[in-house]
C-alpha cells in the first residue's frame, strides 16, 4: 500500500483499491465473512467485489479502521502491493457495507480476458502529461459517457459508451481501423482508479494490439500526484459513491446525483425547471412513465425520512 501523507486529513478516510490476482472460490467466501465482520464492528461503509480474477473496492471510515481493513485484506490475499488511492471527506461516503462475489471485478463480459496474465505498460501519473502531448500517441478514456461529460483530459478519444461492456465493440469499429492506418501509434488509456483501463489493455493485447499503455492508478492518482498548476485535467472526476464527484484537490465536487436515472447533475442542471428532486433531471425528463415517477416519489420520501433520523452530516445529502 502507498502513503497518503500529502492529502489533507479530515474526519473520514476513503480508500479505493483493486488488484488483479487469482482467488479460489472457497477463499472468496472466507474473505467476505472476515471483511464483513470487521467492517460491521468498525462502522466501515462501502463496497468490495471479489472474483476469481481479483478484488475491487472502495470503503470509507475512520483512518485507523480503513488502514486496518486494508491490512487484513492484503493478509488474506497474501499480497503487499495493492493499488490504493486515498481521499478524505467530512461525511460518510456510503450508506452501507457490501462484500460480494462476482464473475468479474470489472465487467467487460469476455471470459478469455485475463489481466492476471497480461496487461499493458504502466505510465506513472507524473509522466502522463508527456504521453498526452506526444504526437505519436492516441489517448482513450475507458469510462462511461456520463463520467466523461463532467471531466476529462482534453484530446482523449471518447468511445461514447454507457457501460464497459460496450468497449470491445467500439474497439473493433473505431480503434482497429485507426491503428491499421497508423500502426506506430502508441495507445494510452485511463479511467477513474486504473482498473478499467488496465483490463482494457489486457483486452487489446488479446486482440493483437501493440504499444499498449495505461495510466497507473487512474485519474485519482493523477490528481493526487500532479499539482493543479501542471495539471492537464479539466473538470471534476466522477466517483461511485455519495460524493458523486471530486475536484482536483480530491475534495467533494459540485455535482449531485439524480436518483431517478443515476446520472450526475451539475449545479446548473439543479436550477433547471426540468429538475425535480428524486423524480427527474434534464437527462431523464422524457424517459419514465407516471407509474415510474410515483415509485421514485415514494423512494425519495423514504430517503428524506432516513436522512432525518441520521446524525447531522453523517452521509452526503441526496439530491
Amino acid at each position: 500500500m502507498r502513503s497518503d501523507n500529502s492529502i489533507k486529513k479530515v474526519k473520514y478516510k476513503v480508500a479505493s483499491f483493486y488488484n488483479f490476482l487469482s482467488i479460489l472460490d472457497e477463499d472468496i467466501l472466507l474473505i467476505k465473512e472476515q471483511l464483513s465482520e470487521f467492517a460491521k464492528n468498525q462502522n466501515i461503509k462501502g463496497t468490495i467485489l471479489l472474483a476469481s480474477e481479483g478484488v475491487n473496492g472502495t470503503v470509507c471510515g475512520t483512518e485507523n479502521a480503513v488502514t486496518k481493513l486494508l491490512e487484513i485484506l492484503e493478509q488474506l490475499l497474501k499480497i503487499s502491493d495493492m493499488e490504493v488511492k486515498y481521499s478524505w471527506t467530512e461525511k460518510q461516503a456510503f450508506r452501507r457495507f457490501k462484500a460480494r462475489k462476482k464473475k468479474e471485478i470489472v465487467t467487460i463480459g469476455l471470459q478469455q480476458i485475463n489481466p492476471t496474465k497480461s496487461v499493458g505498460k504502466y505510465i506513472k501519473a507524473t509522466e502522463w502529461n508527456q504521453f498526452l502531448k506526444d504526437p505519436d500517441s492516441v489517448v482513450i478514456d475507458t469510462r462511461n459517457e456520463y463520467e466523461i461529460k463532467i471531466g476529462n483530459f482534453e484530446g482523449a478519444l471518447n468511445p461514447h459508451t454507457s457501460s464497459f461492456r460496450e468497449f470491445p465493440a467500439w474497439v473493433k469499429k473505431h480503434l482497429k481501423p485507426l491503428i491499421k492506418d497508423n500502426p506506430s501509434l502508441k495507445i494510452g488509456m485511463y479511467c477513474t482508479g486504473g482498473i478499467r483501463c488496465e483490463k482494457a489493455t489486457s483486452y487489446l493485447i488479446e486482440e493483437g494490439f501493440s504499444h499498449v499503455h495505461h495510466l497507473e492508478g487512474g485519474i485519482l492518482k493523477y490528481l493526487e500526484d500532479v499539482s493543479p498548476e501542471r495539471s492537464l485535467w479539466d473538470g471534476e472526476c466522477f466517483v461511485f459513491d455519495q460524493r458523486v464527484s471530486l475536484d482536483h484537490d480530491l475534495s467533494p465536487g459540485s455535482h449531485r446525483m439524480c436518483h431517478a436515472c443515476g446520472l450526475p447533475i451539475s449545479p446548473e442542471d439543479l436550477k433547471k425547471p426540468t429538475y425535480i428532486k428524486g423524480l427527474q433531471c434534464e437527462a431523464c425528463v422524457d424517459k419514465y412513465t407516471d407509474s415510474d415517477r410515483a415509485r421514485f416519489a415514494e423512494r425519495q420520501r423514504q430517503i428524506d425520512e432516513m436522512m432525518k433520523r441520521l446524525p447531522e452530516n453523517s452521509i452526503w445529502p441526496s439530491s
